[in-house]
């Protein structure tokens, strides 16, 4: 995806509305296909039983496929898109006529997506978002993989772009040879992405899908009787072998170890359909990102677009010497399950080539701090508390209903007690005139920060438990914040946290907001 066909020579009158690739209106109707793919096989399956006539199922059938087909052809008909000087603009719809002015300006990531039929005929959807958007600004199924690139390239260079661009003049631009100013800030190889899928649990994905598939294709109760009969015979059989304890245990551990494996196996496979050929570009200020076994994805974003960052760390990829790099932009969050925008600058690297990264898109930071503030320790058992309240009123259930091995659950009590006072003594923050930070987790360690510059709102909260013991928060937001991990210094003082709460407010006050 990364080098652009040759293109026409014809010239395009600046003036004049482009429209998409003439097999747009097919990939139109392969998406909407999808959609109304299981109520079409359910009027096939289901609307020819009892004593009505069979025929009228297929025809309605046909009557559907033919108006979808129709649906699919006149979008592509309608849409047209003209590139300014300023901005692309953009009509589309087929009862109600929209028009949409997309500024240069505005655009915050740039989407260049191939899945394998889109390869097969090189061609490329674009999909161009801004920030704090549910979807897309603008979504352009499909356009020729040079155009695709050279309208990327427009929006990378929409402070230098000629006097009136069109998308030819952008694909002649695009098609020159680079200059070798793309620096190329992280790449990896096929053994990195494999190490993701063996450092990482992303095949229980796999897993769980297949589960949830076998329990709707078949029905209920076939599965659980066919778990139940092979395991009965399995069983017997090998209670005629009369096996010593061991080998049960042995057995117990192959299947363990088999099933780890498996795991693995599948986790492996996803991080090459996902990262295979990972590469984190820069040019001119803006990143570019390229991965992607089958469907390719190049994502373009802004460096000042960036939001905040966030390392994240598990115990396998520590004990490998790995850490994970992830950016918040102000782009809309993904639609239907889709992998639309920027997010992952290094999905695996060594913490040493992370903070180098960070070092190099912040130079005005100082990466890693030198001095974490500490949290006060005392109200460690907080942490641990839903365990403390939840866990032995299961385990008296458990004894009260006839099963004493319940009580074994109380063994976590200790577990999730140490594991609390160690994240209570790793948790931290630092402040200074440029960014703030917070770390925490101590089995799952994190690193969150963002620019003073880049926050929006602050909020103190104290709970009872906090009032009671002299504590307070401080929540930070930032647009398009997102991920299980809040920016937050939790569990402060009250004095430092109302100090630190004055003081960003100070800050945020004085500065003016870069999103």
């Amino acid at each position: 995806m990364s080098s652009v066909p040759p293109i026409d020579d014809a010239a395009v009158d600046p003036a004049q509305e482009q429209r998409l690739h003439p097999w747009s209106w097919l990939f139109v109707l392969l998406m909407q296909m999808r959609q109304f793919l299981l109520p079409l096989a359910a009027l096939l399956v289901f609307g020819n039983r009892g004593d009505r006539d069979e025929m009228w199922s297929y025809a309605a059938a046909v009557v559907v496929i033919a108006v979808v087909v129709g649906v699919s052809i006149l979008q592509f008909l309608t849409y047209r898109y003209r590139i300014g000087r300023d901005g692309i603009s953009v009509r589309s719809g087929v009862v109600s006529r929209n028009r949409r002015e997309i500024p240069f300006a505005r655009i915050h990531n740039v989407v260049v997506h191939q899945n394998p039929l889109h390869r097969l005929f090189g061609v490329a959807e674009l999909r161009l978002e801004s920030a704090g958007g549910a979807r897309p600004e603008a979504e352009m199924r499909v356009l020729k993989l040079s155009q695709a690139l050279a309208l990327e390239q427009l929006v990378r260079h929409r402070g230098q772009a000629p006097a009136v661009p069109t998308a030819a003049t952008a694909e002649v631009a695009a098609a020159t040879p680079p200059r070798g100013d793309d620096a190329v800030l992280l790449r990896l190889s096929p053994w990195d992405v494999v190490r993701i899928g063996l450092l990482s649990n992303r095949g229980w994905v796999v897993v769980l899908a297949a589960l949830g598939a076998t329990m709707q294709l078949f029905p209920r109760g076939t599965m659980s009787d066919a778990i139940e009969y092979g395991s009965r015979q399995a069983f017997g059989y090998a209670s005629h072998l009369h096996p010593a304890t061991w080998v049960w245990a042995l057995l117990a551990l192959v299947a363990v170890l088999g099933f780890w494996m498996l795991l693995r196996v599948f986790s492996v496979a996803l991080a090459l359909l996902r990262y295979y050929g990972f590469q984190l570009s820069e040019h001119e200020r803006r990143l570019t990102v390229v991965s992607g076994l089958l469907t390719r994805l190049r994502s373009s974003v802004a460096r000042r677009r960036i939001q905040a960052w966030t390392l994240r760390e598990s115990p396998l990829q520590r004990w490998a010497r790995r850490r994970h790099l992830r950016i918040d932009i102000a782009a809309g969050a993904a639609v239907e399950n889709e992998r639309r925008d920027l997010r992952e600058l290094a999905p695996l690297a060594t913490p040493e080539a992370c903070d180098a990264l960070v070092r190099h898109l912040l130079p005005q930071l100082q990466w890693p701090p030198a001095r974490w503030q500490p949290v006060q320790q005392r109200g460690w058992w907080r942490l641990c508390l839903p365990a403390l309240l939840w866990l032995p009123v299961v385990a008296a259930a458990a004894v009260w209903n006839g099963l004493p091995m319940g009580a074994l659950i109380l063994l976590w009590l200790p577990w999730s007690a140490f594991r609390a006072h160690r994240q209570m003594a790793r948790m931290g923050y630092h402040l200074d005139a440029q960014y703030v930070a917070a770390r925490g987790g101590w089995w799952q360690r994190w690193w969150r920060f963002a620019e003073l510059d880049k926050l929006q709102s602050l909020r103190l909260s104290r709970s009872p438990l906090d009032r009671w013991l002299g504590t307070a928060s401080v929540w930070l937001d930032t647009a398009g914040a997102g991920g299980s991990i809040p920016l937050c210094l939790r569990y402060l003082p009250e004095a430092d946290a109302r100090a630190v709460y004055a003081q960003l407010g100070q800050a945020l006050a004085k500065r003016r907001l870069h999103w």
